[in-house]
């Protein structure tokens, strides 16, 4: 019955976050118009979201992931723009840097106008618009499908794009972190993003507030100990500080 294939579905979406219609018409032996009209019912209900070729779980947008204007207050701007600077520091003429999706990444844009011949590869509308804006900067944009809680692009083509290019910097954001979960992301669509870039040579700098260490968020895309540097505005408790030691990951402290 549709009403029991209706609960099936939303209970298999919150154990497996996101799944295709192909899977859907496998699972319940049925076409994909039935499914399509069943996907429908859902959206009404907001309970779910289409992406290309599924559905993902609707989600409760993380605080950290909402529009920067929206979000930040002074005192969170202040600490935004101190981690960036110090970010900013650790970039080079003629690097080839990534900036991820994020309201602390968006923040290191003015500290690099100093700098000759850098290139941006980016996913993040904030970023775009900001260089774009310069004629300071390269700007290679990924391209796809806009993501409204963290105007970003999402999906297949920022993956394509990525390949292109050798990236000798990467500035990865996190929504929480943790020894025990790793880095996360409240986004199922950007979490294949992240992962990647995890994966990608380069130098991975994650960008990241106190008062996101010790939290986690919807999904894990990398382990603690795969990055190669943090940038934090506050000292970091003891066992982090071990662990990260441990891993020799270096840490970059930026309160006053």
């Amino acid at each position: 019955m549709k009403i029991n294939r209706l609960r099936k579905i939303q209970e298999l979406l919150e154990e497996k976050k996101s799944i295709s219609i192909n899977d859907l018409c496998a699972t319940f032996d049925v076409s994909k118009n039935t499914i399509r009209r069943d996907i429908a019912e859902l959206e009404k209900r907001g309970t779910i979201n289409k992406v290309y070729g599924g559905i993902v779980l609707q989600e409760h947008v993380d605080p950290q992931e909402k529009a920067p204007a929206a979000q930040e207050n002074s005192a969170d701007k202040l600490h935004k723009q101190k981690i960036a600077r110090m970010a900013a520091s650790l970039v080079q003429d003629d690097d080839v840097i990534y900036i991820d999706s994020g309201t602390t990444t968006m923040h290191m844009m003015p500290y690099l106008e100093d700098k000759h011949n850098i290139t941006i590869v980016t996913a993040s509308i904030h970023v775009i618009n900001i260089a774009a804006a310069s004629a300071k900067f390269n700007l290679i944009a990924t391209g796809g499908t806009i993501y409204a809680p963290t105007k970003a692009f999402v999906g297949p083509s920022v993956l394509n794009c990525l390949k292109q290019y050798n990236i000798s910097k990467i500035f990865i954001s996190s929504t929480g972190i943790s020894i025990e979960k790793g880095l996360t992301t409240a986004s199922p669509l950007e979490c294949d993003i992240k992962r990647y870039l995890v994966d990608k040579p380069g130098k991975k700098i994650l960008m990241v507030d106190s008062t996101k260490i010790d939290a986690a968020s919807l999904i894990s895309f990398c382990n603690l100990d795969e990055i190669d540097c943090i940038v934090v505005d506050k000292e970091l408790p003891l066992r982090y500080k071990a662990f990260f030691a441990k891993y020799n990951i270096e840490v970059i402290v930026c309160d006053d």
